[in-house]
């Protein structure tokens, strides 16, 4: 199987069909999202189909969903019931909704908007060409069984051609009281290193420089598969699967996410100080800085553990970016414990932290609880919350002001087409002129050395030395 997986992985031989129609895709959501939805491209284009100058121009439509907060979920339904209405005057559109929310809501989507052809869960998206000939026959089909997911042999529509996503380990096992994910995603499937390895050597071959190892729990990696050293040590760890994808010729940049504290491990920490490719930056959810609320939400860990984690990195890694994701106003959260997170923050200084106010979701058994946050601290606490975030993203900034850093440029700043965009191997956002100092043009896929110039709370700008 894996030999006929190098050989197909090599010669990527392209169907030649008859254009079918135009498609349009939208994407909530996480990286897990925007990942399944290149291959989805990737899978349309295969078929024939081409992509749409706008989303009304479409003759299908593609909605790869999120459930993780109530207002993404509703945001889903608005769309739809435009594209709905349209149907109506256009037959022929197909409706496809796929992702997180199509698998929570599975054939009650069909009853609340009929209008629709396909619901998706993201473990069938390999499936999507034989769900859409089922609707060319006449069908109107829900795909939301467990599935398991073979083996994806589509080329993905990359979105960039210098970045790459590359999905290592699918669904999550943990059982967080607030997390639908579990559910939506399914149980935890590791992909092969070998698999991993061929697909990650074929971007390079592409001119890709970059790629960013993408899991809902990224370091569970491995431990459904086999293999066991003699010491006890599992090899298929996401720390053996760094060292054997590190020289990979052509790959300038590797990246992972996300991380759970609970599985983090010093031998980890160690291989991404020691793999000159592997970038200094980590992306670790913390959620809650106090130990009750923690255990609440059934997190497995303790703040101390987190610091310590953090500690251990920058003693290995000082100049290492954190970021980190928090949940405010949890069920039964007191004022005092949320003190407690905004305390963290200031202790440990993160150089980016996603926010979000505890959002009840179907299906959790936070959501059942009776000591729910009023909407209105919810509010507050997540404006205070925010405000904390941006001082101190800008001043962790601070420390690039008058030094040099490694940019892999993107592409342009869409605001500003004289100017290049990228990211620094921490992960900061950083613009600089398209023309070099000795009149030379950099284009995607260089990397420049860049003085910065300006810090800003969520990006840096300066120009680049040759």
């Amino acid at each position: 199987m894996l030999n006929q997986l190098s050989e197909e992985l090599k010669i990527n031989p392209a169907k030649t069909r008859p254009n079918i129609g135009s498609y349009w895709i939208t994407t909530f959501g996480c990286q897990m999202n925007k990942a399944d939805s290149e291959r989805m491209a990737g899978t349309l284009e295969s078929m024939g189909y081409q992509k749409a100058e706008a989303e009304l121009e479409a003759d299908l439509i593609l909605y790869n969903t999120c459930t993780i907060r109530d207002n993404a979920e509703q945001k889903v339904y608005s769309y739809l019931g435009r594209q709905a209405k349209r149907k109506h005057n256009s037959p022929h559109l197909k409706l496809v909704i796929a992702g997180c929310v199509a698998q929570q809501e599975g054939e009650a989507l069909l009853r609340r908007i009929p209008e629709l052809d396909l619901v998706m869960g993201p473990q069938h998206i390999n499936r999507l060409e034989t769900l859409l000939n089922q609707i060319d026959n006449g069908q109107q089909v829900v795909a939301t069984d467990e599935n398991y997911i073979l083996e994806d042999l589509t080329t993905a529509r990359r979105d960039s051609k210098v970045c790459a996503w590359v999905n290592v380990i699918y669904g999550c096992n943990e059982r967080c009281t607030y997390c639908v994910v579990p559910s939506v995603r399914g149980k935890e499937q590791s992909r092969l290193p070998e698999a991993i390895h061929l697909e990650i050597e074929r971007l390079a071959s592409l001119g890709f420089k970059e790629i960013t190892l993408l899991g809902q729990n990224i370091d569970a990696y491995g431990r459904d598969l086999p293999g066991i050293k003699a010491t006890g040590r599992r090899e298929n760890t996401l720390t053996d699967l760094l060292h054997y994808i590190h020289d990979i010729e052509g790959i300038e940049r590797i990246r992972f996410a996300t991380s759970h504290p609970r599985y983090f491990t010093n031998r980890l920490i160690k291989a991404c100080a020691e793999l000159p490719k592997v970038c200094e930056h980590f992306h670790i959810p913390f959620q809650s800085g106090d130990n009750e609320i923690l255990k609440s939400m059934g997190r497995g860990y303790t703040i101390e553990k987190y610091k310590r984690i953090i500690s251990q990195i920058r003693d290995l890694m000082p100049k290492a970016s954190i970021s980190a994701d928090v949940i405010v106003a949890f069920p039964g959260e007191t004022r005092s414990q949320y003190q407690s997170t905004l305390s963290v923050i200031k202790e440990l200084g993160f150089d980016q932290v996603n926010t979000a106010a505890y959002s009840p979701r179907p299906n959790t058994p936070a959501a059942k609880w009776g000591n729910q946050i009023s909407e209105e601290i919810k509010v507050e606490r997540l404006r205070e919350l925010n405000n904390l975030v941006e001082l101190t993203a800008k001043r962790m900034n601070e420390r690039y002001k008058n030094e040099i850093h490694e940019v892999l440029v993107e592409g342009l700043n869409p605001k500003d087409q004289t100017q290049l965009m990228g990211r620094t191997r921490t992960n900061r956002l950083t613009f600089f002129p398209v023309q070099g100092p000795k009149g030379c043009f950099y284009k995607p896929g260089d990397l420049v050395n860049v003085y910065i110039e300006t810090v800003r709370p969520f990006s840096l700008s300066g120009t680049s030395l040759k």
